[in-house]
């Protein structure tokens, strides 16, 4: 089992490639001389048990065969355990949904051959993690963690109508593009008190994320200064701003180029704090969560995975 890779394989992911390939990329694991063995996810956070339940069965190694979805589930498996350290844990992905904004930062490719020549390769980064409290609909706490990214207000609403239309099958690569039009006229913007480590901000704020690495929304990049082993979170809140001019800069968010604005604000801390009125909403990974307040806390080098770079 030492040498073995637990592989959790959403069917789902893609709109179904995970299914359609999966006989493909068995193939070509095994052609690599990976031994594995696989488990198909059947609901929402199945994949978040199933890490759990096969690393107290002695697994520690996982591959991940879906989106970036997936792995956050598969990474909430990973830290909500409590059988041994996150960091004794080695993750790989192979990447088949539509986003793969973590795969961009380590540059893991969405060709299966040469994302399994990735794993063979082995080369390990140990990264940083973070969670958020945050609350729901209910008004009950509750912790997700996060490897990737988390996104408020308008971000958080393009995610949901983006995942919405995913459930429904109707979801694609530039499904987060188009959306960013479709909200911007029902979107209202959030006053809100943002407390970091050494200062408290108060503003109005049309949307914010807070990185890990720096990529979201199928290649924006939205935390472009972001180091994923450095401690920190980059926070990036952009203020309100006019719909036209967020649609005459909307293709800066893929160089990164849109924090120039004077609309635009970055920080870095490893613990922020976010209140809101009226409640704003959060996605992180791209999962549609709760609301306001958030508490956000860092875990500084606590995951070991295996990168392209």
């Amino acid at each position: 089992m030492a040498n073995e890779w637990f592989v959790i394989v959403n069917p789902n992911a893609g709109k179904r490639k995970g299914q359609q390939d999966w006989l493909t990329i068995a193939r070509l694991l095994g052609e690599a001389g990976i031994e594995f063995i696989n488990v198909f996810t059947e609901h929402r956070d199945h994949a978040m048990h199933l890490a759990r339940k096969y690393i107290e069965k002695g697994f520690r190694r996982i591959i991940v065969v879906g989106g970036d979805g997936t792995l956050n589930e598969v990474v909430n498996g990973i830290f909500s355990q409590k059988h041994i350290l996150p960091s004794n844990i080695t993750l790989a992905m192979i990447p088949v949904g539509t986003g793969n904004d973590w795969c961009r930062m380590f540059n893991i490719s969405n060709d299966y051959k040469e994302a399994i020549a990735t794993i063979v390769k082995g080369s390990e980064f140990i990264q940083d993690a973070g969670s958020v409290k945050y609350y729901t609909k209910a008004g009950l706490e509750k912790t997700r963690y996060f490897i990737n990214m988390a996104g408020m207000g308008f971000d958080a609403l393009v995610a949901k109508k983006t995942n919405r239309q995913k459930e429904q099958g109707k979801g694609n690569a530039l499904s987060y593009f188009v959306n960013i039009f479709a909200s911007l006229f029902v979107y209202k913007q959030t006053s809100t008190i943002i407390r970091l480590d050494d200062q408290t901000v108060n503003t109005d704020v049309f949307t914010m994320s807070i990185g890990i690495c720096q990529f979201n929304g199928g290649g924006m990049k939205q935390a472009p200064m972001a180091k994923p082993d450095d401690g920190l979170f980059d926070l990036t809140i952009i203020k309100p701003i006019g719909k036209f001019k967020v649609i005459r800069n909307v293709l800066k968010l893929f160089d990164g180029s849109f924090t120039r604005l004077p609309e635009v604000s970055t920080f870095i801390s490893a613990h922020i704090m976010v209140e809101s009125d009226p409640p704003m909403y959060i996605e992180v990974d791209g999962e549609s969560l709760g609301h306001t307040p958030f508490d956000f806390t860092i875990y500084p080098k606590s995951l070991q995975i295996i990168s392209g770079i």
